[in-house]
């Protein structure tokens, strides 16, 4: 009997909904389910048919962390040695655009890897939290980074400090999620505006994001220079001559992603 994949791959049209699938472990980020999310990140990522890819969780929860039992008796040498946390920046390393879905818990590799998304939407029931100080380690996966950007040193200093976890409504307001859904919509939001960033020109939505990446990784000196270079490439493709034309025109443009 064939077993369940760890990610199911759905394509709809330009856009991929890949789902983490181990619902009875509440999409526990064990080893092999990382390796099968890469896997399909970086065969979309290669898709010329796909142009927005959207990560979301099967049953109640997006993802309620790491798995704890792969870590367990680990020592430092077997933690560097295995890659298991330094593969997750080929996650990041994605340059179409990522949609996070959160339908439920979200807590350490869940908080993480939907930070490492481009866009997070998040369900009404959604929790989100960086709960390792509760183990006796601390975030490893871009947590400490990613959560202090997005939410200033403060706050993120309470959650990490004291493992505590926080509401849709209150990432929110703090301004970690895009916007907060109720649970039977959130993948309808997630596809509405996957469409309409499919629709934009590739290219452009892919320097566009890398842009807008450097802004928070860089100083603004250097994510100046990445933007003004990027800009100027534009310049060099057939979408930026048909987007200006069309407007010229007064017609819808037709992108071709070249």
């Amino acid at each position: 009997m064939n077993e369940e994949p760890l990610v199911i791959n759905s394509i709809e049209g330009p856009i991929a909904i890949l789902t983490l699938n181990r619902p009875q472990a509440l999409n526990a980020l064990s080893p092999a389910l990382i390796d099968d999310l890469i896997r399909h990140l970086e065969a979309c990522d290669a898709d010329e048919n796909i142009r927005v890819i959207i990560i979301t969780g099967a049953g109640r929860a997006f993802a309620a962390g790491a798995d704890i039992k792969a870590m367990a008796n680990a020592t430092p040498i077997d933690m560097l040695t295995s890659g298991m946390i330094a593969r997750w920046a080929r996650i990041a390393a994605v340059r179409k655009p990522v949609i996070a879905a959160v339908n439920g818990y979200a807590l350490g590799g869940g908080c993480e890897l939907a930070m490492m998304c481009d866009i997070i939407l998040a369900s009404e029931t959604a929790q989100f939290g960086q709960p390792e100080i509760n183990l006796g380690i601390i975030p490893g996966a871009g947590g400490t980074q990613r959560l202090t950007r997005a939410l200033g040193p403060y706050r993120a200093m309470e959650l990490v400090l004291t493992g505590a976890t926080i509401s849709a409504q209150e990432a929110m307001a703090h301004g970690l999620v895009n916007r907060v859904c109720p649970p039977e919509s959130l993948l309808d939001e997630a596809r509405r505006i996957a469409q309409t960033i499919a629709a934009k020109p590739p290219l452009a939505v892919q320097l566009a994001k890398e842009a807008v990446r450097a802004a928070a990784e860089t100083t603004v000196r250097e994510g100046l220079a990445i933007e003004l270079r990027n800009f100027y490439l534009l310049f060099a493709s057939a979408d930026q001559k048909e987007g200006m034309q069309a407007f010229i025109e007064k017609r819808p443009p037709q992108f071709s992603g070249r």
